[in-house]
């Protein structure tokens, strides 16, 4: 228990989907840490876990990207935030395609955008890529119910390597 814990667990945050690749290495890992932090310019700083694989193809990435899911969207959230990138090829059992800078976008990502790394903070365990959005998609429309912290998704909390 930390002293933050009595403000975090009233946060009710949405999740994100980071994919990143690196010389041919594809990662991606879900995120509960992310946000936008300048409107100009345009901003995002989204935290990844030391510990996790997609850190390390991050850490060597120009660019991530950063995807939304849908409440509905359990599997895909299980697949990024259960399984291993270490023992698992995510991205063979979820459709993508490359987009700007090879990033990695996951196809079935109601909204997503690409953003060129600018700089990484140390955080303590997890290190910030504040990214400058290159692109960005949201074909859904505006009536997309997002998958957030509190919706009890059965993922593995502080698994090792994402």
């Amino acid at each position: 228990m930390t002293v933050l814990d009595p403000f975090t667990d009233a946060l009710d945050c949405p999740l994100y989907v980071v994919t990143a690749e690196a010389a041919g290495e594809r990662a991606g890992c879900l995120v509960g840490f992310g946000s936008q932090c300048s409107i100009r310019p345009a901003r995002f700083i989204v935290w990844l876990s030391k510990a996790n694989r997609t850190y390390r193809v991050a850490a060597r990435a120009d660019r991530l990207a950063v995807h939304l899911l849908s409440r509905d969207q359990d599997r895909l959230a299980r697949l990024f935030g259960g399984e291993t990138g270490d023992r698992t090829d995510k991205f063979a059992e979820a459709a993508w395609h490359p987009g700007p800078g090879g990033a990695p976008v996951l196809d079935e990502a109601p909204a997503w955008f690409v953003g060129r790394v600018e700089t990484r903070v140390d955080g303590g365990d997890h290190v910030g890529f504040l990214l400058a959005p290159e692109a960005a998609e949201h074909p859904g429309g505006n009536d997309l119910r997002l998958l957030f912290l509190t919706d009890g998704l059965d993922i593995t909390p502080g698994h090792p390597a994402d």
